[in-house]
C-alpha cells in the first residue's frame, strides 16, 4: 500500500452487505488494523436491535463518539484501519470524521434482495433481519466514497476494493 500517511477507512453499508468480512479481509491483506463497530455498542443498543427495535439517533451519538476516538488513537499508529460500520446517514458519518479529514469511505452497495438473502442465511448475530426495512429507509447514499457492487463472489470485492485503495493519492 505504500509509504502514506495512516488511512482510515469506513467500510460501510446496511447491515448483510458484508462489512464486516471486507474490512477483516482488507486489514489482513494490508497488515491493518480491523475494528468492528458493533464492538462499541452498549449493551442497551444490542438488546434493543436484538429485540427488532430501530436504534434512535441519541441511541447512536456516544457509540459514534466511542468510534471517533479510537480511531485518533488509533492514527498515531502506522497501519490502516479498516472499521466496518454501518454509517447510514451523513450526520453520523459526519461525526466519525469529526477532526479525521483523511477517513475515507468504502460503501457497500447491493439491492435489496441480495442483501435479504445474506440476511437470512447468517446465524448468531444480534441483527434482527426484519430491520433491513428501516435501514434502507435510513441510507442516505455517501456522496463522496469508494463504491463497491456486493453482487460478486467476496474475494473478486475484496480483490476490487484493495485495487481501488492501492491506486488512492495520500498526502
Amino acid at each position: 500500500m505504500g509509504n502514506f500517511a495512516v488511512q482510515l477507512f469506513v467500510v460501510m453499508g446496511v447491515s448483510g452487505c458484508g462489512k464486516t468480512t471486507v474490512a477483516r479481509a482488507l486489514a489482513q491483506r494490508t497488515g491493518g488494523v480491523f475494528l468492528d463497530a458493533d464492538d462499541f455498542h452498549p449493551q442497551a443498543n444490542k438488546v434493543k436491535m436484538a429485540s427488532g427495535i430501530p436504534l434512535t439517533d441519541e441511541d447512536r451519538w456516544g457509540w459514534l463518539d466511542a468510534l471517533n476516538i479510537e480511531f485518533r488513537k488509533l492514527s498515531e499508529t502506522s497501519a490502516p484501519v479498516f472499521l466496518a460500520c454501518s454509517a447510514l446517514r451523513e450526520a453520523y458519518r459526519q461525526r466519525l470524521r469529526h477532526g479525521l479529514p483523511e477517513l475515507t469511505l468504502i460503501y457497500l452497495k447491493g439491492s435489496r434482495e441480495c442483501i435479504e438473502n445474506r440476511l437470512s442465511n447468517r446465524s448468531g448475530h444480534f441483527m434482527d433481519p426484519r430491520l433491513l426495512d428501516s435501514q434502507l429507509a435510513t441510507l442516505e447514499e455517501p456522496g463522496s466514497a469508494i463504491t463497491a457492487a456486493i453482487n460478486k463472489p467476496m474475494p473478486e470485492l475484496v480483490e476490487e476494493i484493495a485495487q481501488k485503495i492501492g491506486g488512492m493519492r495520500h498526502n
